[in-house]
């Protein structure tokens, strides 16, 4: 997403979601932090400044923001859902040591699917999982 935070409220509004103090907040946090949070650490990092916020209003406020594509749902672990503010078509490796998931580009329209012909595909993703180059040198 290439928007100013200027541009939010906006943003919002032409997606037919009203702009509150606490969406636009969260949307701002995805902006800034691209290391695909969760809904743990969006809470975690915004509530000393917005002492109202709940977890509830971030998962209703991220459920909104897939409705409408601002954000994509990573699973790349069933037990931990995280939250990507890059809707285009890219792949991601999460590291195994450090637990940090990298983007990295690919072209998903490539991957042969023919074993798939008759299926209805309805969302590609890659996921890689292996050891970032910063943990490798760490390891020795």
């Amino acid at each position: 997403m290439r928007l100013s935070f200027a541009d939010l409220p906006a943003e919002l509004k032409n997606r037919n979601i009203r702009p509150s103090h606490q969406r636009i907040k969260v949307l701002e946090y995805l902006i800034k932090n691209q290391g695909h949070p969760t809904v743990d650490q969006i809470y975690k990092d915004l509530q000393s400044e917005i002492s109202t916020l709940s977890k509830a209003t971030i998962y209703n406020t991220l459920n909104l923001f897939l409705e409408v594509g601002l954000v994509r749902v990573l699973t790349i672990e069933e037990s931990e859902t995280r939250f990507d503010i890059i809707t285009e078509d890219h792949g991601h490796l999460k590291c195994e040591k450090c637990g940090t998931i990298f983007n990295f580009n690919v072209d998903i329209d490539s991957i042969i699917t023919e074993p798939l012909t008759g299926f209805k595909v309805i969302e590609k993703n890659v996921y890689f999982k292996g050891v970032c180059p910063e943990c490798l040198v760490n390891i020795n």
